[in-house]
């Protein structure tokens, strides 16, 4: 296949041309929703809930709505919450992107604004539609992975395996992002050990000690029952499972969410938020790390699951991989991965990891990922904050 993406102001490429319809508080998440309905598969909801402001927040939705893979944007306002929707629309504008900004309380209300809403995402879908793709490298790409309903098989063969495609993709120059240092207690040396640099090395051992302060201070660490009756004893056991998706290559970087990676390489994501515990549990669904990685760049997500999972993700595919081979006999609509054929003897950690590499390349070429054949377009963004990453984090 050959890929072509989307060429953007700021020089990025973007694999999907989507209209993002974002809303600024929960209030006006229903206008939203019904906005995108006639145009489902080419509009998706994305917003924040909270009424307070939230400096992450702020930032995260600037970066999803610059995102590579939209095309324009309609940002859904009650009117009287204290996002910066003023902020927010000059930052879309100046990355040459169509937005426009609809205030409910000034638009009539419900029936009005989602006609009005409606209007303007036609319009856009109309003209995105006539924007031609241009040719794309791997190089260009940036790919995140996650791992979300974990269990004994997980470590043995999805992750890993997904390693093995990371390494690859490394190879070719793409940007690789793994997380969470909540789920990579107990692996901090063996990280140090492939730091580009000393001064990373340290850096990357400091984020795994905040997590393990910060689950601490919570007295519950990211180890959930549906892990347990998957076969997994405990975090160090879980954690070396999901840090096998990472493979082997050197560790160009640390990045917090919203960070875009400089360059190629393979890049760690700092969830756990800085200063005390004010939030609660930093990644309250997989989901969650997903709208991270796009926040940060990601065109697309690889998906581990032992458990199993249905979740997709708005703006940009997920690419889910099935550890479990009974599972995938049972979910095998939702994954595009067996990865449990490696349990089964008829299949290499190499052969899957061709594969799940194949799939990437076909999603960025165009080609749809069974969540989003599905229709599921999941989102959230809760509150957090983070202080700026520093020097030792990025590679000179």
């Amino acid at each position: 296949m050959t890929m072509q993406g989307y060429l953007r102001a700021d020089g990025r490429k973007g694999i999907r041309n989507v209209v993002a319809v974002a809303y600024l508080v929960e209030c006006a998440h229903h206008v939203a929703r019904e906005i995108t309905y006639p145009h489902r598969d080419n509009a998706h909801v994305i917003g924040f809930p909270g009424c307070f402001p939230n400096e992450y927040a702020q930032k995260m939705m600037e970066r999803l709505c610059t995102h590579p893979n939209v095309g324009a944007v309609l940002l859904v306002s009650l009117g009287c919450e204290s996002f910066n929707r003023v902020k927010l629309e000059n930052v879309v504008r100046d990355s040459g992107r169509a937005v426009e900004t609809l205030v409910i309380q000034r638009t009539g209300g419900t029936r009005s604004a989602i006609a009005k809403g409606q209007a303007f995402v036609a319009k856009a879908v109309e003209t995105l539609a006539q924007v031609k793709p241009v040719p794309m490298e791997v190089s260009e790409l940036v790919i995140g992975t996650v791992c979300g309903g974990s269990d004994g098989t997980s470590g043995i063969s999805g992750n890993p395996a997904t390693g093995r495609a990371f390494d690859r993709l490394v190879a070719e120059g793409a940007a690789c992002i793994f997380e969470e240092t909540g789920e990579l207690i107990g692996c901090e040396d063996i990280m140090a050990a492939r730091a580009a640099t000393p001064d990373l090395a340290i850096e990357l051992r400091q984020s795994i000690d905040k997590a393990a302060q910060y689950y601490a201070t919570l007295g519950y660490g990211s180890f959930a029952a549906g892990n347990a009756d998957g076969g997994l004893s405990t975090i160090e056991e879980k954690s070396m499972g999901a840090y096998a998706k990472s493979g082997g290559s050197e560790i160009s970087g640390l990045i917090k969410p919203g960070d875009i990676p400089p360059k190629g390489g393979l890049y760690l994501m700092d969830v756990v938020p800085d200063g005390p515990v004010r939030f609660g549990f930093p990644n309250i669904t997989d989901n969650a790390e997903i709208v991270e990685m796009m926040a940060s760049g990601a065109h697309m997500t690889i998906f581990v699951t032992g458990r199993g999972s249905v979740v997709g993700s708005a703006l940009a595919p997920v690419i889910k991989v099935a550890a479990n081979p009974e599972m995938y006999a049972r979910l095998h609509e939702d994954m595009d991965v067996n990865a449990g054929r490696i349990m089964d003897g008829t299949a290499t950690l190499d052969d899957v990891g061709a594969e799940i590499y194949a799939q990437v390349v076909a999603a960025a070429s165009g080609s749809q990922t069974k969540s989003e054949s599905l229709g599921h377009h999941e989102f959230i963004l809760t509150y957090k904050s983070f202080e700026p990453i520093g020097p030792a984090c990025l590679p000179a």
